[in-house]
């Protein structure tokens, strides 16, 4: 882990867990598990006064008509009006589920920032890092560490709190390609960090 890691302050600083809703989790093997561990870190970042937030994608009736066929990803997902927002499958699921204070933001593309207030809401609580937990590793988690990266914020990932259906773009990405614009680091490098502030 790099060293820099323990420069994380909480009150600058948020979790930000993607895309971990209950239809997601049916398809991913091992994203329960992820979720379990998930939960217990989530605990020990409240206790330590990081920021929490939340990304889950759902879509409106609106929604489905904003997107254009252009778009390969969701014209599929339009044209067969999948991940209703109301829909149980779009939800978090309940063993991470958000509190009052979080933030929580529904988006409609693959990052976070293009079809939200994400930025808006970082802004105001004065966050300019971010670590990044999601589902999956290719989708959100990609698109976020790219537009965050433009964005100037620090990043940090959770390589065992995120996954993809595909293990080798999994590691291909923790290993080759998050590294030149983030810290990559596993649950218990976090865990340890925080420790210090509690």
């Amino acid at each position: 882990m790099n060293e820099e890691v323990h420069k994380i302050d909480p009150k600058h600083a948020i979790l930000l867990v993607m895309d971990y809703t209950n239809g997601l989790i049916k398809q991913l093997p091992g994203a329960e598990a992820i979720v379990n561990s998930a939960a217990g870190v989530i605990n020990e970042a409240r206790k330590a006064g990081l920021n929490i937030g939340y990304v889950h994608t759902g879509f409106t009736d609106d929604d489905y008509e904003a997107v254009p066929d252009a778009n390969k990803i969701f014209s599929v997902v339009t044209h067969n009006h999948l991940i209703p927002h109301e829909s149980q499958d779009a939800q978090i699921h309940d063993l991470v589920g958000p509190q009052a204070d979080d933030i929580i933001v529904r988006k409609t593309r693959t990052g976070a920032f293009s079809t939200t207030d994400l930025e808006e809401q970082l802004q105001e609580k004065g966050i300019h890092t971010l670590i990044l937990a999601g589902f999956t590793t290719s989708g959100v988690v990609l698109s976020m560490v790219r537009e965050a990266a433009d964005r100037d914020y620090k990043i940090y990932v959770l390589e065992d709190l995120s996954t993809d259906p595909d293990k080798e773009v999994h590691d291909m990405l923790m290993q080759r390609v998050f590294p030149r614009q983030t810290d990559v680091m596993k649950q218990a490098d976090l865990l340890d960090v925080l420790k210090t502030y509690e």
